[in-house]
């Protein structure tokens, strides 16, 4: 005789039928020396340090990240113009196909390679921050749920 399933579990599967798997998750960010925010991100399965900016309008990935990170950049096309500290460079357009950091994951998240040597690091801008459900400071932790 077939199992009736309970009210509660019949509105979890119509949920996921409705919107497919859940997927909710926060981590948190200690402020390292200077205020700033460091993470190790996982970029489409391969570990970058990146710090996060607010400032920054798009995920920013120095050449030598990007090539960790198994984009290419040796194939990329390197015609947009992009404002940096060190003045304007021509930067190539990406979009990330996953981006995580401690189970937080952001999808399809558009970025820009930077030139090799025109940046050391990479920062984490508001491409990826704009897309999770929450981002908030409060006494020195940065706090990410997605």
């Amino acid at each position: 005789m077939p199992r009736i399933p309970s009210f509660a579990a019949a509105l979890c599967l119509g949920l996921l039928a409705a919107y497919g798997p859940l997927h909710a998750a926060m981590t948190e960010l200690r402020a390292v020396a200077g205020g700033h925010f460091v993470a190790k991100a996982d970029i489409n399965g391969n570990p970058v340090q990146v710090m996060v900016d607010t400032g920054a309008t798009t995920v920013a990935l120095s050449y030598e990240d990007a090539d960790a990170a198994g984009l290419r950049p040796a194939s990329l096309d390197f015609n947009a113009p992009v404002a940096t500290a060190n003045g304007v460079v021509q930067a190539a357009r990406v979009v990330i196909r996953r981006v995580e950091i401690d189970g937080v994951r952001v999808e399809d998240v558009p970025a820009m390679v930077l030139p090799q040597g025109a940046m050391r690091g990479s920062l984490l801008g508001m491409s990826f921050l704009s897309r999770l459900r929450s981002f908030a400071v409060e006494d020195g932790v940065l706090y990410l749920r997605d």
